[in-house]
């Protein structure tokens, strides 16, 4: 195949595959037993491994191993780790100052990151922004601007959504166990609605989008009322749900439904943002432009960002002081912001991301023909996912998912797990990833899916 993908960026690390202790090795079982004295249970660890650098496609830990890093921080480093570009932008405003607060003393980097999400998200309407510090708190800030521009209450969200950990993103988020287990009462006036999940449709996926579109304003219609419903909140590609790629025609539909009522439409685009599916934003590929758009991870090149943007009406729905946060646009994390926006920009990270979908998403159907345990293969760009199943049935195979992952980890590729039956295997490259990288990753998934017993 030719060479189609960037080369690494980052610091200037060989871009290999490198296992030379154990796993977790010495160094770093030292850091994990210091890590259970100092840091709270609760804290998870997918990849039991201290890193001390990271750049290009590789994470290198303390004891000298290499991974091929399919996680990207969870779809946050898209422009690599440390890119030049972000680094340079941090250093110059630490140098100058770290924090006024936007709201006490304004400087320009915030505006200028406002103003770059007006330019680059959908739709030519007037838009304005406001800049916070996690996913989280951006979802939870647009839940409030929609109920202070409609004057209304409920607030819609699918199955398999994941929105945050604040007790309102729970209340949003689908999945019990970790994220809600034991730490209700949750927020009310959040109702959950069905996905069009073409995989697990009960009358197959051809008919997921206008079946559960119509189950979804059914709903609405019956047991809330559109004229009670201030947001639609929707992620265009379902994330700790399992990289769900909803049915065609669903999310347009739903805008539709939303227009038609006076209904905000919020895109949580925290994961499928800033070129991670092959677009800036995944809401574009079936031409959807929500009212409000909420971005974090991928926005900073590392560095804690998030916003909401919007039509301007919309945005400046509630009074003055009701939005904002002592940290919110950081001056530091607003420079890293406009380094990773001018990252993507100037190194086509949007066709980086449709370059390794088309790398990987062949290659993983190729697999699936051979490895029954492999039920589904789906995403858009870099933001591909496998669920994996009992062979010849759609009963979800966690335990087969973590065998895979346990057994990519030792061979020293980084994989992530997600799904509400927590049976998808995710894969995030940054999309700076080198594609020898990417092609030895993909070798050494098939490995982990020939070492699956075919009956269990």
């Amino acid at each position: 195949m030719t060479e189609t993908l960037p080369a690494a960026g980052g610091p200037s690390l060989p871009q290999e595959r490198r296992v030379i202790t154990a796993i977790p090795g010495p160094k770093s079982a030292d850091l994990l037993a210091r890590r259970t004295d100092a840091c709270a249970r609760g804290l998870g660890t997918t990849l039991p491994v201290f890193v001390e650098k990271a750049g290009g496609g590789v994470l290198v830990d303390v004891d000298g191993n290499s991974f091929i890093d399919l996680g990207a921080g969870i779809a946050v480093v898209n422009v690599g780790n440390s890119a030049d570009h972000v680094v340079h932008g941090v250093q110059e405003q630490v140098a100058a100052f770290t924090h006024t607060c936007f709201m006490v003393t304004p400087y320009a980097g915030y505006v200028e990151v406002c103003e770059a999400l007006n330019r680059l998200t959908p739709g030519d309407h007037a838009k304005k922004s406001a800049l916070f510090n996690s996913g989280a708190e951006a979802v939870e800030n647009a839940v409030k601007i929609a109920r202070s521009y409609t004057k209304r209450d409920a607030v819609v969200v699918f199955e398999h959504g994941y929105h945050g950990r604040t007790n309102l993103t729970m209340a949003m988020t689908a999945k019990n166990m970790p994220y809600k287990n034991g730490f209700g009462p949750f927020a009310g006036e959040v109702h959950r609605m069905p996905l069009a999940y073409p995989f697990r449709w009960p009358t197959g996926p051809a008919n997921a989008g206008p079946e559960a579109l119509a189950a979804v304003i059914s709903k609405i219609d019956k047991e809330i009322g559109a004229d009670n419903v201030a947001a639609i909140v929707i992620e265009p590609i379902a994330g700790e749900g399992g990289f769900i790629v909803p049915a065609e025609g669903f999310l347009p539909g739903l805008a539709d439904y939303a227009r038609a009522n006076g209904i905000v439409l919020v895109a949580d685009e925290v994961q499928t943002g800033f070129a991670r599916t092959g677009a800036m934003f995944a809401c574009e590929h079936e031409g959807v432009v929500p009212d409000l758009i909420t971005t974090a991870k991928g926005i900073a090149g590392g560095l804690p960002l998030a916003g909401v943007t919007g039509r301007a009406e919309i945005m400046d729905a509630p009074h003055v002081g009701g939005l904002g946060g002592t940290y919110g646009g950081n001056p530091v994390a607003c420079a890293a912001a406009l380094g990773a926006i001018r990252t993507i920009e100037e190194q086509d990270l949007v066709g980086a991301a449709r370059a390794i979908g088309d790398r990987m998403l062949p290659a993983l159907r190729d697999m699936a023909a051979r490895h029954p345990v492999i039920g589904d293969v789906r995403g858009r760009g870099a933001m591909v996912a496998v669920e994996l199943v009992q062979p010849g049935t759609l009963e979800p195979d966690p335990a087969a998912t973590a065998a895979v992952a346990a057994f990519c980890h030792q061979e020293g590729v980084l994989v992530l797990t997600a799904g509400t039956y927590g049976n998808v295997l995710r894969f995030l490259p940054p999309l700076v990833m080198p594609a020898h990288l990417l092609d030895e990753a993909l070798a050494v998934l098939d490995k982990a899916f020939a070492s699956v017993p075919t009956s269990r």
